[in-house]
């Protein structure tokens, strides 16, 4: 890339080839609270860790990337907002985001605005999009277009090809609060979303629906690929020393329930289709980063694999394409009694509108953030000397 004069702000920070950092983020509706806690350790031992108290995420990570719920803690954080301030913000906004009691209201208000559209407006600004200098960094925000059945992973690379300034199409264009939205609209529990893309061409409108019912709910591979693959046009080194990526879970546990296959009926069998796709994409791409690159943290897997955490030396290079690791809660009956919470109920915290429980989420999220993370031990002097 030889022209950065489109990059604005951002130019001096990404011209020159340097290690670079990646956080990923799962979907999973009101889940998304248990993220912000784990990420609020992050973010704590990191300013302790560099010494730098008043760090933002959005400083330490060069590229940031979420789906559904994922998308907007994204979104929050690459604006610049710290952890507590999304906290604060999903407590107040949570409840009209992911409960379905404001289901048949948002259906019918679908082409208006209403309570959720205005405050979304107020955190990210009308007019801010995805070319506004209020981006800290990068941004990738995973949707998925109903009107054409595929995955829209809407990145805000400016030298990507669908970002172009000459399209009238451009990506860049729609307001990110409009993309928050059409995050929250996760199928069977809340309605979709319609963004114009074009407000001069009709074919350019089209019908979102959550990103978590495509196979990036846990979007850490895809984030990798963007980052790398040269057709995204940043092209990114890889390797244990060139690359770094963070993945961090909602919360999840396998569904074991034989009324699914026996006599449960399809209205029942529906609802329970988004966290059982979440489920399984979460797991194959968090399995196949641990396969591709150097895991320093992450819990089982399963009983045949383990869990794939290197465990030589962190000076001894393994030849994989990055260093990785991957924060999550196991939300069974037994992983919460692992964590000290046998009294939190499995079932309740399992669900995507769980918004009478989002101290539980809380709670948990805290858990897991003492259990799992550790970034001193973890990555060394290797990824914390570095800004």
């Amino acid at each position: 890339m030889g022209d950065w004069t489109h990059w604005g702000h951002l130019a001096a920070r990404y011209q020159e080839p340097r290690p670079r950092k990646l956080l990923a983020l799962d979907g999973g509706g009101i889940r998304g609270i248990l993220t912000l806690e784990i990420l609020n350790e992050i973010e704590r031992q990191l300013r302790q860790e560099l010494n730098r108290p008043d760090l933002l995420l959005c400083e330490y990570f060069d590229y940031i990337g979420g789906t559904s719920t994922g998308g907007i803690i994204a979104a929050g954080l690459a604006c610049g907002m710290t952890v507590a301030e999304l906290i604060t913000f999903y407590r107040k906004a949570g409840p009209e985001m992911f409960s379905r009691a404001n289901l048949l209201r948002r259906l019918k208000n679908l082409y208006k605005s209403g309570p959720l559209e205005a405050e979304l407006m107020r955190v990210f600004g009308e007019h801010t999009d995805l070319s506004s200098e209020k981006l800290r960094c990068l941004l990738l925000v995973v949707t998925r277009n109903a009107t054409t059945d595929s995955p829209w992973p809407i990145s805000s690379n400016p030298d990507a090809k669908y970002n172009a300034h000459s399209r009238p199409d451009c990506n860049v264009r729609i307001p990110l609060w409009k993309l928050v939205r059409a995050s929250t609209a996760a199928p069977i529990f809340f309605p979709p979303e319609v963004v114009s893309w074009d407000e001069k061409n009709p074919d350019k409108t089209f019908v979102f629906v959550d990103g978590g019912v495509t196979p990036y709910n846990n979007p850490a591979l895809l984030l990798y690929r963007m980052a790398t693959t040269p057709e995204y046009k940043l092209g990114w080194r890889t390797g244990e020393e060139q690359l770094l990526l963070i993945s961090v879970g909602t919360g999840a546990a396998p569904t074991v329930d034989l009324d699914i296959v026996t006599d449960r009926n399809a209205v029942s069998n529906l609802t329970g289709l988004p966290s059982a796709l979440m489920y399984g994409a979460m797991v194959d791409q968090d399995t196949t980063c641990r396969t591709i690159g150097r895991c320093v943290a992450g819990p089982l897997l399963d009983r045949e694999i383990g869990d794939l955490v290197c465990r030589a030396p962190l000076t001894e290079n393994q030849g994989r394409l990055m260093t990785y690791a991957r924060y999550n809660a196991d939300l069974s009956v037994a992983g919460l009694m692992s964590l000290g919470l046998g009294e939190i109920p499995s079932e309740a915290v399992q669900s995507l509108d769980a918004v009478d429980r989002i101290d539980d989420l809380r709670r948990i999220g805290q858990a897991v953030a003492r259990q799992q993370v550790s970034l001193g031990k973890q990555f060394g002097e290797k990824w914390l000397s570095r800004s």
